[in-house]
């Protein structure tokens, strides 16, 4: 293990088959008949290699699959080649030195990819699952919550019903796509729909603070667990008063890309939950370090994905089993997206809960012939 150098890192934009269409408030995500791109990374050293994966949504962030892949190519990887690959610090400041930081952090979901794979290398290169890697394991399962993806309330009764015939028993809900009633009347159907199922809503930063106030009066009517993101990322002010004010605990998840944003928020009370995601938060090293942060500073902790596929979803589940979290997650890749080049092991679903995987690292199997079939080349001819 000592010994273990990055040898080499690998891209791979793969055109995922699309399993149905779902947007936020920024724009779609997938779109039914239109492949989703998704950045699968491969890090090998020695004879081993991992996979890693990054998930360009240019409606929910500013990095694309051009801009994942040239950052991965030209800047990330030569950083870190001939590194120890066990040095996951090392690396992660090397990645700090090849890509400055901004507002936050800078080309998180790149960074994201390779720092994943790295778990997956070191784990497969001992021979244990990633949580075992870590020592830290509290739970075999991770609960999910059904993503509501329907834009009427007449679609979302519907996606509802979906949901539990699948066996999920929690839901979540995009608002901030329509005007304010509307918004409303969506949320209203998903609770009529599941009168006693735990309910969250994400507007995905799509509220003035003075319009989300009164939009989360109405959703304390409808028993809402948590009201994610209302407001844009950087907008300290307007979410220190929705906390102060807000009858619904006010969720983060886009201002959180770095563990020192949730020290900021923390500090300034602008916080009541802060979400995990892996892939904006940089990888599972940033991640925990996040995790970590919120519990000793008795802040709730949820998680939630990036419509993963199912190297996303096991890195994902790896880091909600090992903190125990016990609030459905939002982990909705297989709603989206068919992962197909995951031919064997993988994560295994049934009635609503997400198993931990078993196999060595990430336990996934990639199969890499599936991989290059499906690769395109996105910085010469573009987005398929």
């Amino acid at each position: 293990m000592k010994g273990l150098v990055v040898e080499r890192v690998e891209t791979f934009a793969v055109a995922l088959p699309t399993l149905r269409s779902f947007g936020v408030s920024g724009g779609a995500v997938t779109t039914a008949g239109k492949p989703s791109l998704r950045v699968l990374v491969k890090v090998s050293a020695d004879g081993v290699s991992g996979w890693g994966e990054s998930t360009p949504i240019p409606a929910w962030t500013y990095e694309t699959a051009e801009s994942i892949v040239s950052t991965i190519d030209r800047y990330l990887a030569p950083a870190i080649l001939g590194l120890p690959c066990w040095d996951l610090d090392r690396i992660n400041r090397a990645f700090d030195r090849a890509i400055n930081r901004g507002f936050s952090i800078g080309a998180p979901l790149a960074r994201a990819g390779v720092d994943v794979a790295l778990h997956d290398l070191l784990g497969k290169a001992i021979g244990v699952p990633v949580g075992v890697l870590w020592g830290q394991r509290r739970a075999e399962t991770v609960p999910l919550g059904w993503m509501v993806s329907g834009q009427s309330p007449a679609e979302v009764a519907d996606r509802v019903a979906e949901g539990t015939e699948a066996g999920y028993s929690a839901f979540k809900v995009k608002i901030g796509l329509h005007d304010v009633p509307t918004d409303l009347a969506v949320v209203r159907a998903v609770r009529d729909a599941a009168p006693d199922a735990p309910l969250w809503v994400d507007a995905n930063q799509g509220y003035a603070p003075d319009v989300a106030l009164r939009v989360a009066r109405e959703l304390s009517t409808l028993d809402v667990h948590a009201f994610e993101q209302p407001v844009p990322a950087n907008d300290v002010v307007g979410l220190r008063r929705l906390c102060r004010d807000c009858p619904v605990p006010v969720a983060l998840d886009e201002s959180l890309r770095h563990p020192s944003d949730l020290a900021t928020f923390t500090r300034l009370e602008a916080v009541d939950i802060a979400i995990a995601k892996v892939q904006r938060n940089a990888g599972l090293t940033l991640s925990r370090r996040l995790c970590s942060l919120a519990e000793d500073n008795g802040v709730r902790l949820m998680g939630s994905g990036l419509t993963d596929s199912d190297v996303g979803l096991a890195a994902s589940v790896h880091l909600f089993a090992a903190y125990g979290i016990d609030i459905p997650v939002d982990l909705n890749g297989r709603q989206f997206v068919d992962s197909v080049y995951a031919t064997g092991e993988t994560v295994r679903i049934r009635d609503g809960v997400a198993e931990v995987p078993a196999g060595p690292g990430l336990g996934v199997e990639v199969d890499e012939a599936v991989v290059r079939e499906l690769a395109v080349d996105v910085l010469s001819c573009g987005v398929p």
